[in-house]
């Protein structure tokens, strides 16, 4: 679609991805990537003593899961876009904690859509992470990318 035809779904929902697995072993690699093996990342023995019950993803994991759950996103997009990159994001929240084994997916709402310069469009997107079988989401976050057309 064009960028007219994509702003003109402002408010609304323009995407639900698939489910994604949040294995213990993508949980350990991203403490491995990142340094960050607190016990209740990546030790299931001691975590199964926390107020959690066994170990959690990283709430930077879940965040840095917006690319792959983006690619599985069949919605609404602007044809011909050349190169999308991260811009930011205006808020960020972790709601609650995705435990081990679960699987996750994205709903993402358009908050605004843009043009910046001729083809390039700056899109933020309001995007919930659910956690499968939870009331409450993963996190919500705000999240902008700049698009060239």
């Amino acid at each position: 679609m064009t960028p007219q035809e994509l702003q003109a779904k402002t408010g609304e929902v323009i995407g639900v991805s698939d489910w994604f697995d949040v294995t213990q072993e993508r949980i350990n690699m991203f403490a491995d990537a990142t340094g960050d093996h607190q016990f209740i990342h990546i030790d299931e023995e001691k975590a199964k003593l926390t107020p959690f019950g066994g170990t959690i993803a990283h709430g930077f994991l879940t965040l840095s899961l917006l690319p792959v759950l983006g690619a599985m996103t069949e919605g609404a997009r602007i044809s011909g876009v050349k190169m999308g990159v991260n811009y930011g994001g205006n808020k960020t929240r972790f709601i609650s904690p995705v435990r081990a084994g679960k699987r996750v997916r994205a709903h993402t709402k358009l908050v605004e859509l843009v043009e910046k310069r001729p083809g390039q469009w700056q899109q933020t997107n309001e995007i919930t992470i659910e956690i499968e079988g939870e009331d409450k989401p993963a996190l919500i976050t705000e999240w902008i990318t700049m698009l060239f057309v």
